[in-house]
């Protein structure tokens, strides 16, 4: 088949600033081409990223972009002119993955491939814009919000998870360092404050010996909250006694998995109740043997169970810092349930290897190309 991938208007590909969209995509665009499929992957130019290059076997070729503005309305003119950009070096195709706002509002030729549509966030109105578009999305959640807003496109949703790449999977489970770990912006919405104040706000006994790393990036650029939520941060910080560490934006790939390998407890508190979608870095902790903490967001119980392979905490409650500090309190006590937590989360990771969800993926274009979804290739192995 030839595939198209176009990524957004503010990151660039390879995901040298990070994003877990641009990261996924970036994975899958490689699997595809190791299958034997000719792929384009189209993305935002940047610094001294070659306009036109081939990488594991993938073409890219990069168009003029845009650092992420500060405002939701200037971030949807910036990409309507990045997808106008973009269009006008659209190749031939079979299927074309969208991960803008406009282009697939504005490409109906079918010459450049069906429109795929990643939907990578609740939707907020966009979606009567793709008349006929198939709309792909992560989780149950975001489907049932899809089709609520519109139901005439129920037979063209499709759920299909986030891929997690080999590196991140930990080739044995062992159990770590006494070290809980959050991945992610530094950002109000994502609950970071109700991290660093619950595990403040452990007793001495419980957090005797146990670290917390925050590992993400704070500037407004990057999506952070800026200087002054940092600032607020540190000062919770001040009574945990210096075992509080602030590591800023990570986005070289082998030193996050090492934070990853060298963390138990995996705390992600997200408040954003219709910004997450299917939570990548739990399952990248997941993969490592981290036992993960979440937030009671519906988005997560796709893959985690209770009690089984994590742990979520009500952060609705009247005292949601409470209700966290009990949570960590009670898989620092109990480590044996820990750990059984741990292994089971690490097994559950080997479910979204990245051949298992390109071959979903591949299987549905096939479906709707009338494709050879595996075509012949000595060097590609077994799905």
């Amino acid at each position: 088949m030839r595939i198209t991938i176009v990524q957004g208007a503010f990151l660039p590909v390879p995901p040298l600033l990070g994003g877990a969209v641009e990261k996924v995509w970036f994975n899958l665009g490689k699997e595809f081409a190791r299958r034997g499929h000719d792929v384009i992957h189209l993305s935002r130019a940047y610094q001294d990223l070659p306009k036109n290059e081939t990488l594991d076997g993938v073409h890219h070729r990069r168009v003029s972009g845009f650092p992420s503005p500060a405002t939701t309305s200037r971030r949807l003119l910036l990409d309507f002119w990045y997808a106008l950009r973009v269009r006008s070096q659209l190749p031939p195709a079979d299927i074309l993955v969208t991960n803008t706002f406009w282009l697939p509002a504005i490409e109906y030729r079918r010459s450049r491939g069906l429109r795929y549509v990643h939907v990578a966030r609740y939707p907020k109105g966009q979606l009567k814009l793709y008349r006929d578009a198939i709309l792909q999305t992560v989780s149950e959640p975001i489907r049932q919000a899809i089709i609520a807003e519109r139901p005439q496109a129920a037979d063209r949703v499709r759920v299909i998870a986030y891929p997690l790449a080999e590196r991140y999977l930990r080739p044995e489970f062992r159990p770590a360092s006494q070290t809980i770990l959050y991945t992610g912006r530094v950002h109000p919405e994502k609950g970071v404050h109700l991290l660093v104040k619950a595990f403040s706000h452990l007793s001495p006994v419980d957090r005797a010996g146990w670290k917390l790393q925050i590992v993400g990036p704070s500037e407004i650029a990057c999506g952070g909250g800026g200087d002054a939520y940092l600032a607020e941060l540190r000062n919770s910080a001040i009574s945990a006694g210096g075992c509080v560490e602030f590591t800023g934006r990570i986005f070289d790939e082998t030193r996050l998995i090492e934070h990853y390998n060298n963390a138990s407890i995996f705390v992600y508190p997200s408040l954003a109740e219709r910004g997450e979608t299917f939570g990548l870095s739990v399952l990248e902790a997941m993969a490592a043997g981290c036992a993960p903490l979440v937030s009671d967001l519906a988005c997560f119980s796709d893959f985690i169970r209770p009690e089984v392979n994590g742990q979520a905490f009500d952060h609705r409650a009247p005292d949601p810092v409470g209700t966290l500090v009990a949570a960590l309190a009670a898989m620092i006590r109990d480590r044996e349930s820990t750990q059984r937590i741990q292994k089971a989360a690490w097994l559950t990771a080997r479910d979204f290897t990245l051949p298992k969800i390109a071959s979903q993926f591949l299987s549905d274009f096939a479906q709707l190309t009338g494709k050879d979804p595996f075509p012949a290739n000595p060097d590609a192995g077994a799905p």
